[in-house]
């Protein structure tokens, strides 16, 4: 009888591998991968005590240590292993990530997985394989981005390490990325990437204002550099957010009888209004942001990404100052309560 049973879960196991074979063999690639940059991670604590490392780097393994104890005892988020590493990309990116989007509907490319949910990205530790998956995204009629993020979270899955990038970072862009993925570790939601990542772009930029004002004073260079940062971003995903919305009203104007070069046209000319426009912005330090395109439009994926994590950024602040009167401790540990992983 009992070896019945285990015939019979063998059977039922290897019907669901089959069947589940490319997101089975996408997972161990995945898998190889993270193990890899997690084996040749080296701790922080061997690296300080490398006299070949340079010091200002130093400073910034030193600043990531007092960014997630703030974190913990400031914030409440979750202590774990991660960011006590460090990996040496050589100079070169690590991972690449794809997305996509319908060519004349704002509606995102969605993969399912195990634990996180639906999610609109795929992440590759290969080059290759990426660009095998946007030719193949692309075949199927979708807009397709590659980006390069500077760090990702496993969700407790493995130890995440710093990765030697993060450290060419200011200051406040530093820790609001290390913050941002440490929300991740503490709170996510299955099935609300949009949800997820406004939430971690949120505390991730108002806890970096409180830990630049904590470690360096309101009035210091690091605080002052990051206020510009996030004040030109903030204008940025402002305008694409925007333009998002406008071409969700161009969308609907479109029938499924128009021809495809027509609906291709107005697409990318009213793209290139959003372009244009970006140079009407008042961005410090930045002339001709429109530039940064280099003359390739982007594409329903980029604006994408805006409303990934952006969207609802002003939602979580108007939600926080009503409930809690700006207590952003008391905000998370009401979040945590409310979805707990």
């Amino acid at each position: 009888m009992i070896r019945k049973i285990f015939l019979g879960l063998a059977l039922v196991l290897s019907i669901l591998i089959i069947w589940n074979w490319s997101l089975v063999k996408y997972g161990v690639e995945q898998g190889i991968g993270q193990a890899k940059i997690v084996w040749n991670s080296r701790s922080v604590e061997t690296i300080l005590s490398d006299p070949q490392f340079p010091d200002s780097l130093k400073a910034k393994l030193r600043l990531i240590q007092e960014i997630r104890r703030f974190a913990i005892d400031s914030l409440g988020l979750k202590d774990t292993k991660n960011y006590r590493t460090v990996y040496d990309q050589k100079g070169k990116e690590v991972m690449w990530v794809v997305m996509a989007s319908e060519p004349f509907r704002l509606k995102p490319k969605l993969w399912n997985f195990p634990v996180v949910g639906a999610v609109p990205y795929k992440g590759y530790f290969n080059k290759e394989d990426a660009k095998i998956e946007r030719k193949n995204l692309e075949a199927e009629g979708f807009d397709v981005s590659v980006r390069n993020p500077q760090g990702w979270s496993t969700l407790g899955w493995f130890t995440d390490p710093i990765l030697s990038r993060m450290l060419e970072r200011s200051e406040g862009d530093l820790g609001s990325l290390i913050l941002h993925e440490m929300v991740h570790a503490t709170l996510w939601v299955k099935d609300s990437v949009d949800f997820n990542e406004n939430l971690a772009s949120f505390i991730g930029d108002t806890a970096a204002y409180e830990f630049l004002k904590y470690r360096f004073g309101k009035n210091s260079v690091e605080y002052r550099s990051y206020l510009e940062e996030s004040q030109n971003y903030t204008k940025y995903s402002g305008h694409m957010l925007r333009g998002a919305l406008g071409l969700d009203s161009l969308y609907n104007t479109m029938k499924s009888t128009d021809a495809i070069d027509s609906k291709r046209k107005r697409k990318e000319k009213f793209i290139q209004k959003i372009v244009d426009a970006l140079d009407t912005l008042s961005l410090l330090h930045l002339k001709n942001p429109s530039k940064r395109f280099g003359g390739l439009l982007p594409n329903n994926a980029y604006f994408m990404s805006f409303r990934h994590y952006d969207s609802r950024v002003d939602r979580f602040r108007k939600e926080m100052n009503r409930k809690f009167k700006g207590d952003l401790k008391g905000y998370i540990r009401y979040l945590a309560k409310k979805y707990p992983m």
